[in-house]
């Protein structure tokens, strides 16, 4: 019997700077808040690396067995917003509106779960008015002109978790510092109107909340001001969350987040990736030559905490991981059904294989371990994982074979116990698409053949050149290896463009591969790459 071994969840706080063990503040019930886009544009891939990462926190915590409550919001209310909807000639909650609905698509395609709340802050100003309101009354902001100011003087634990020094921090704004001011890092808690802006009324005047509020009052509206974890990039450590701790606890002393949660950056050339430096891809641009799994795949294959470097090649080997994934999958229900009616028309029981036992042993005691610390992807999608998917092709290969029946039907049952501890790995994972594994073949065949710029017509031709030329290298008595040249020209040509031949029996079959030496000037930018926008 295989060793059993405990492992208990654990996570990086980023207020404490540690890994510590998961303890939820309501037993068996976790609640959780991660920001949202500010939605005034497609959602590039910086995005999806958060919310593929904070998904797979979801599906974890729900895998253990935990009653999620899982908030996401949508700024829909920002200078950015006002500035798109300005140059474009359109109202900008409508405009909003229209991207908040193009980013939920995005996270579907990325097999993202939808969040139990995904509040808008047009939808919350009553909340947060009285947050506001609160936070005067604590004496903690003040009013000039319309305008509210936090003011950090009058909070002595701000900057607990980024760790900065009030001398040195920046005001927490996304325009340029206020001379009226008391401190230049007081922040806006709400920005009176500007002519032609959209506003609601306050007891200050006309206008509307600062960036940092928004998700003080949303947070506290669905979850209360205690909840078990916040969530969101690296980069809302400053100012953004530390303002959120200020205003929160500000308003309410008691209130308190136990644990904060920060994803690290996508970045491109080592720097990181975003709109405002212009340096990003959108999702969609990704996706359009690449599937949504192998964006995903990539995605995960770093640990959600680390930096991961944008790279044209990665998402090549995360497109063949799940072509090969997929594959293995399709091959093993074929085989199953094949012999289906065999199993249950068998009078006697067969058991599954001690090696494919101790295979999903191995890969559940792996897949425990490496999840509860912090939640560590690459190691389960390396390793053990891809020792069963060898497995489960060995096990496809025998049954090809004349085997006696009871070797057959064990491996058979192998092949099921294996296939359905595969699928429940991958559905923790969000690697278990909803369409047929028949249906992601053929879908990732497709973006193979856009990367490649080749018709499946012009391959199929370029097969029947090489059988034609086998056919008759057969049939000559002399030949020159030159003439061998010429037939491995065809394969060698296709596996440069990502497409690979292989010869089973007297057939000869494609499938997308990593592209093999492909030939482009060495200053060039490979042809694939998708376009900055």
């Amino acid at each position: 019997m295989a060793e059993t071994r405990e492992f208990k969840f654990q996570i990086y706080n980023s207020m404490t700077k540690q890994k510590e063990k998961f303890i939820p503040i309501v037993e068996g019930k976790v609640s959780m808040y991660v920001c949202g886009v500010t939605s005034y544009d497609y959602s590039h891939i910086g995005h999806a690396r958060a919310y593929v990462a904070f998904d797979v926190l979801f599906r974890y915590l729900k895998h253990l067995g935990y009653e999620v409550k899982y908030v996401r919001n949508f700024t829909d209310v920002d200078d950015k917003i006002i500035k798109r909807a300005n140059e474009v000639g359109e109202n900008p909650l409508a405009l909003s509106d229209r991207f908040c609905k193009e980013f939920l698509v995005d996270m579907a395609d990325l097999q993202c779960l939808p969040a139990n709340e995904q509040p808008r802050v047009s939808d919350h100003i009553d909340q947060i008015r009285d947050m506001i309101q609160k936070i005067i009354d604590n004496d903690c902001a003040y009013t000039v002109d319309g305008d509210v100011y936090f003011s950090v003087d009058n909070f002595p634990k701000y900057g607990r978790l980024s760790g900065r020094k009030l001398e040195d921090n920046r005001a927490g704004e996304r325009i340029a510092v206020d001379s009226r001011k008391r401190n230049p890092a007081d922040f806006a808690l709400w920005k009176a109107a500007k002519p032609g802006e959209i506003s609601w009324d306050s007891p200050w005047g006309p206008g509307r909340p600062g960036w940092h509020i928004e998700c003080s009052a949303m947070s506290a509206t669905y979850l209360t001001e205690t909840f078990d974890i916040h969530g969101g990039g690296m980069d809302l450590i400053f100012p953004h969350h530390e303002n959120e701790i200020a205003q929160s606890c500000a308003a309410c002393p008691n209130s308190n987040i136990t644990y904060w949660m920060h994803n690290g950056f996508v970045t491109a050339n080592d720097e990181k990736m975003s709109k405002s430096i212009g340096n990003f891809f959108t999702i969609r641009e990704v996706t359009k030559l690449y599937h949504p799994l192998a964006l995903r795949h990539f995605l995960m294959c770093t640990h959600y905490r680390s930096a991961v470097n944008y790279s044209v090649a990665q998402l090549e080997f995360s497109s063949e991981a799940i072509f090969y994934l997929y594959q293995t999958l399709e091959d093993c229900s074929s085989a199953i059904s094949r012999f289906q009616e065999e199993i249950k028309t068998s009078e006697k029981k067969y058991s599954i294989t001690n090696v494919a036992q101790k295979c999903i042993d191995d890969l559940r005691s792996h897949f425990k371990e490496k999840m509860s610390d912090d939640l560590h992807t690459p190691a389960i999608l390396n390793s053990v994982f891809h020792d069963v998917l060898v497995l489960m092709n060995k096990i496809l290969s025998m049954l090809k074979k004349r085997l006696q029946k009871p070797q057959k039907l064990s491996n058979i049952e192998s092949l099921i116990h294996l296939e359905k501890e595969v699928r429940n790995v991958l559905d923790v994972l969000g690697l278990l698409s909803s369409s047929t594994y028949t249906a992601v073949l053929k879908q990732l065949k497709e973006k193979a053949l856009k990367r490649a710029d080749l018709t499946e017509e012009y391959i199929l031709q370029r097969i029947e050149e090489r059988a034609l030329e086998r056919a008759s290298l057969r049939n000559e008595k002399d030949v020159k290896q030159s003439a061998f040249k010429l037939v491995d020209q065809i394969r060698s040509d296709l596996a440069s463009k990502g497409i690979t031949l292989m010869d089973v029996g007297n057939d000869t079959i494609w499938r997308p591969c990593v592209p093999v030496n492909p030939a482009k000037p060495s200053n060039s930018k490979p042809d694939n790459r998708p376009k900055k926008r």
